[in-house]
């Protein structure tokens, strides 16, 4: 798995992190039980400080993607708690929806980059 940071991005290092595991996992190139690099390792490799790899783990842990073995450190294991995800998910879905809407796009073109998304994590072909 290739992280890669844009250290010139608005978004904060840890977000950026975390959130590539998370595209990783979905598109299946992290897999359930797959050990990730200690924070130091992947300190070291990405540049940044220990600190803010163990802050984008951390948050990781507590939205249920890591949990921590002594023996192999952080293993990537989804956990699902299908009601309070969907709750969250209706929550991110609503300011982008929101946004969509005072945007003037429209609900097919919604629907189609919904679908599109998953197609792609599903590893089926980009319609846009």
């Amino acid at each position: 798995m290739i992280i890669e940071i844009d250290f010139n991005s608005p978004q904060a290092i840890y977000i950026q992190l975390k959130n590539q595991i998370v595209v990783a996992i979905a598109q299946d190139k992290l897999k359930e039980g797959q050990s990730l690099p200690s924070v130091r390792q992947m300190a070291d490799t990405l540049g940044v400080n220990m600190h803010t790899v163990n802050k984008a783990y951390a948050i990781l842990r507590q939205e249920g993607y890591l949990k921590l073995d002594r023996r192999k450190g952080a293993v990537i294991s989804v956990e699902a708690d299908k009601d309070a995800e969907m709750e969250a998910l209706y929550e991110e879905m609503e300011m982008l929806v929101a946004r969509a809407v005072c945007k003037g796009v429209s609900r097919e073109d919604m629907t189609r980059i919904v679908q599109n998304m998953y197609d792609t994590f599903e590893g089926e072909s980009l319609n846009l």
